[in-house]
């Protein structure tokens, strides 16, 4: 949900401007880019530092479940979590790269944006669903390590680290 975290950040102001971006575009932003959009210059760097966050989210989760299993507090673990939820997380997909390619040539036709529509929302929790069947919540019966998630599998890492 890019316009409540946008709302979150006392961004909003500039959900117009993300609601034509892709995912991996608005994680791919410079401020350069923000620049040319005439977006101001402490926005313009809170955005960038914001999406850098993002970026650094999977490498949060393992330090998480790390603290989780050493036995430590839960609390900030869970208010990270909570934070985290409130952050725009792409749906995991593991096919095959020649489906892959065939998406993005679909994409490339339909890009999707950033706010959805009620005709993608079907699609998002479809994409969802299928992504938690594949994950069966693996390291859920509480052993250390489990088998590692695929790199990018942040909803994965996020029900791993729920799981503990």
């Amino acid at each position: 949900d890019v316009p409540a975290w946008l709302k979150s950040l006392r961004l909003h102001k500039y959900a117009a401007l993300f609601s034509q971006m892709t995912y991996e575009e608005m994680m791919a932003l410079t401020e350069c880019q923000l620049e040319a959009q005439n977006v101001t210059k402490g926005a313009r760097h809170k955005i960038v530092i914001s999406i850098q966050k993002l970026k650094e989210r999977q490498n949060l989760l393992k330090s998480l479940e790390g603290d989780i299993l050493e036995g430590g507090n839960l609390r900030v673990p869970l208010q990270e979590l909570h934070q985290m939820i409130l952050t725009p997380i792409k749906a995991y997909s593991s096919q095959n790269s020649s489906t892959e390619d065939h998406s993005r040539d679909v994409d490339s036709h339909h890009p999707s944006s950033l706010l959805g529509s009620d005709s993608q929302g079907s699609d998002c929790k479809d994409s969802a669903a299928a992504g938690m069947q594949q994950h069966h919540l693996p390291g859920c019966e509480g052993e250390s390590g489990g088998a590692p998630l695929p790199e990018g599998d942040l909803p994965g890492q996020f029900t791993r680290v729920m799981g503990k």
